[in-house]
């Protein structure tokens, strides 16, 4: 557990050494994403959110966009990393007592760091609108679990990431993608209904959702959505550390 928490705290602070403001950037950043939010899609465009996904008119479009974004950054980040955790440190690869399947966890904290501080934010800002709400209490009932989805995916990706080394460009191309086919900057009433069951197949799409009813609805976390999320993070978990390890011994020979 401290080499875990040692890892983390290095690449947290590794992202800022050098830089005046330091571990600063982690609030400054999201302020000045929300801010640009607020004066480009209230100031500009006058966007507003449909009142019928929120049930009330009183949530700006900037805060909901926000927590798309916020969301996506830190799948992003995980997915992003994945495919080079191994091999960017193949120090640690002939290190027979350390635990490789370390840095997944520590890749997961790292950015789970960024996303707590925005999220954070949020909730002071929405707090400041309209409010506290009590179900914000259930927040991690969604969160924990999508953390579990986020170690399963990066386990098999900095495992697969040494043999394949396409992987990382394409995983790149697909969170591109996976922008639009996310509600980010969109409700997810506005995906035509029948097409809603096999879009929240997407866990992402499942978290965006849950995150938007929970800060701004004052909605508990839906049970069938965490015990999906629970249920696709043991999978991911339980296979990626099989193929992790199964795919171990041959890291050195590649790298």
């Amino acid at each position: 557990m401290h080499l875990l928490w040692q890892f983390t705290f290095r690449d947290i602070s590794g992202r800022y050494r050098g830089s005046l403001l330091g571990l600063g950037w982690t609030l400054l950043s999201p302020l000045l994403m929300l801010g640009a939010f607020t004066l480009v899609f209230y100031g500009f465009f006058d966007l507003k959110w449909p009142v019928e996904a929120t049930g009330t008119p009183q949530m700006d479009f900037a805060l909901q966009v926000f927590v798309g974004l916020l969301s996506f950054n830190w799948f992003a980040e995980v997915v992003n990393r994945g495919p080079v955790l191994v091999t960017s440190q193949p120090n640690l690869v002939t290190k027979v007592v350390f635990p490789l399947p370390l840095l997944a966890f520590s890749s997961v904290l790292a950015a789970s760091f960024q996303a707590l501080i925005s999220l954070v934010l949020l909730m002071a800002i929405t707090a400041f609108l309209v409010g506290v709400k009590v179900t914000w209490v259930g927040l991690p009932l969604v969160i924990i679990p999508f953390a579990g989805v986020l170690v399963g995916i990066s386990l098999w990706l900095s495992a697969l990431g040494v043999y394949l080394r396409d992987i990382g460009p394409l995983m790149a191309l697909c969170t591109s993608v996976l922008m639009f086919l996310s509600p980010v900057f969109y409700p997810l009433s506005n995906v035509p209904e029948q097409w809603q069951g096999i879009y929240l197949l997407n866990p992402l799409a499942l978290l965006i959702t849950q995150l938007r009813d929970v800060i701004f609805m004052g909605a508990w976390p839906s049970p069938k959505v965490v015990s999906g999320l629970v249920i696709v993070a043991a999978v991911l978990l339980t296979s990626g550390t099989w193929a992790f390890n199964k795919l171990r011994g041959g890291f050195a020979d590649v790298l």
